[in-house]
């Protein structure tokens, strides 16, 4: 019979049992999640599925079905390419993304088309926000709302209640 003893000092101990209750914590979110129906797909008009992003006509429907009226013509177009490691701030702009069921992580290293368009309904009535719509093959991928003004905010698809 071989018996073996180790010590283990008591921070040892409860930084394990930190990292397990974290690891089970991770595991019961990310299974929970998997169950969910997408915040996005529960959200948006069912028609944006069916919308070829590819052509002008189509990322304007696309922003159109979340209430936005935007210029006729994309005031930016522009080939951009994803990442291939995250910094912190693309990471956070990938947060943003995956809150409205996109997600930019398999595009890293990717070469993705940036169109940007005026919007003219924001409800604060100020026009200096802007549409972001990320496109590959045909279909969005991701984007945003955003103010140019200094400290602007930026924000997903969704049109912004009681702003």
């Amino acid at each position: 019979m071989v018996i073996m003893s180790a010590r283990v000092s008591k921070r040892k101990v409860l930084t394990g049992l930190i990292v397990a209750v974290g690891v089970v914590l991770l595991l019961v979110f990310l299974l929970g999640k998997a169950g969910e129906t997408p915040a996005a797909a529960a959200t948006e008009p069912s028609a944006t599925a069916e919308i070829d992003a590819g052509t002008n006509d189509g990322r304007i429907a696309f922003l159109q079905s979340f209430g936005w009226e935007v210029s006729e013509t994309p005031t930016e177009t522009q080939e951009v390419k994803i990442p291939q490691e995250f910094n912190n701030v693309f990471t956070r702009y990938n947060q943003l993304q995956q809150s409205q069921n996109y997600d930019l992580a398999p595009y890293a290293g990717k070469t993705v088309k940036r169109y940007v368009y005026a919007v003219t309904n924001y409800p604060d009535g100020a026009q200096d926000w802007y549409a972001t719509v990320l496109v590959q093959g045909g279909e969005v991928i991701g984007g945003d709302v955003s103010s140019t003004r200094q400290g602007g905010k930026m924000h997903g698809f969704a049109m912004p209640e009681g702003t």
